[in-house]
């Protein structure tokens, strides 16, 4: 109670600009928030409702009517388990690649014993601004040997310039002392990245983790360059054939196993599809928000 009252009174004293200022800031995130939950809501309730009410357009915010046939065929018929397994894949093992070479190459860079590390750094900070485009790195996936292949999702962008600059300047912000004094007593590189930086890195960890896995989980523009194989393909190309192509053999396959009487239910795919696709990454990033926010924060400090 005594922590409210004083927060009343700090508050009370603000100016009146501040005080507007604020009422405008939380004003512009309800809004953003209602917008966010109306989408949000308005696909699920179109993926549990009544197909005759999902036709009808009778759905605004609420489902009317109750039907999981959509999901069932989309599981049955729709092959959408082996999208999921390669997702689940390319998300795992392109989140541990990136953060474990992310990690070690900015270590590197952030040590002073390192001549070099300015001009790499700017040789770095200059591809965040251009590249090389998209035929010259088909070219390059192609001679490398590794176009159609797995390693076609992994390998281009198995390091991001931006989460590379953060987890440097979080390194650079430790204390050296620890580092000098691990370097006295005979300890290498490598020792001191294991035993004192990684252990002290734990927010900034789940921030590059977070980063990585959000967007190697919504990738799918890379998958249908490298990878025409249907069987190494992620569940983002799946749901882009049903929302776009719809004509894709993943929604014909789909809507041709539903009987005449329950033929409506194809309808409500595309909603069935979306909500599958985000469920993953709501469910994951409660538990590392805290970490997030932890993370950025101190990764943006300077000295």
């Amino acid at each position: 109670m005594v922590k409210f009252s004083s927060k009343v009174a700090k508050y009370a004293k603000k100016p009146l600009s501040d005080k507007l200022l604020d009422l405008f800031i939380y004003l512009s995130m309800l809004v953003v928030l209602v917008c966010t939950l109306f989408v949000f809501m308005y696909v699920i309730s179109c993926s549990v409702s009544d197909p005759e009410a999902v036709i009808r357009k009778d759905i605004y915010f609420f489902p009317k009517g109750f039907s999981l046939n959509a999901y069932t065929h989309l599981f049955r018929y729709g092959d959408i388990l082996k999208y999921y397994r390669n997702s689940i894949f390319y998300t795992v093992t392109g989140c541990i690649l990136s953060t474990v070479f992310t990690i070690c190459g900015a270590y590197v860079l952030s040590s002073p014993a390192f001549s070099c590390r300015r001009i790499i750094m700017l040789f770095i900070t200059f591809t965040m601004y251009f590249s090389g485009g998209l035929v010259p790195t088909f070219l390059l996936v192609s001679k490398l040997g590794i176009y159609n292949t797995v390693w076609a999702l992994l390998l281009p962008g198995l390091i991001s310039p931006f989460n590379l600059i953060v987890a440097r300047t979080f390194f650079h912000n430790l204390p050296q002392s620890l580092f000098e004094s691990a370097r006295l007593d005979g300890a290498s590189e490598f020792r001191i990245l294991l035993r004192i930086a990684i252990p002290l890195s734990g927010a900034i960890i789940a921030v590059l983790g977070l980063y990585y896995a959000v967007a190697q989980w919504n990738s799918y523009f890379s998958a249908m360059i490298y990878l025409p194989n249907k069987d190494l393909q992620p569940l983002q190309v799946y749901l882009v054939n049903i929302l776009i192509t719809e004509s894709s053999t993943a929604n014909k396959s789909v809507a041709s196993s539903l009987t005449r009487a329950n033929s409506l239910t194809s309808i409500q795919l595309k909603y069935c599809a979306i909500v599958v696709t985000i469920l993953p990454i709501i469910c994951v990033y409660p538990f590392v928000q805290k970490y997030f926010v932890k993370g950025v924060m101190i990764g943006a400090l300077k000295d």
